[in-house]
């Protein structure tokens, strides 16, 4: 199916689903371990990874960056 989509549909298609529900899956885990664990390297990894999908979603959509 993908071989049948525009490669700046596949494009779209990244970014407005598969990225924001990737980033929303790994804030979970990092919650659900968070609370199981306490915080840990582990936790702080996936909640930035979490936050590197945000950022990079608002980058693009013209957005500015926090510092």
């Amino acid at each position: 199916m993908w071989l049948f989509l525009t490669s700046r549909l596949r494009t779209w298609l990244l970014l407005t689903v598969v990225v924001p529900l990737a980033t929303g899956l790994l804030r979970r885990a990092a919650q659900v371990l968070e609370r199981r664990t306490g915080s840990t390297q582990v936790t702080r990894a996936l909640y930035k990874a979490g936050d590197l999908g945000d950022r990079a979603r608002a980058t693009l959509r013209g957005g500015r960056r926090r510092r």
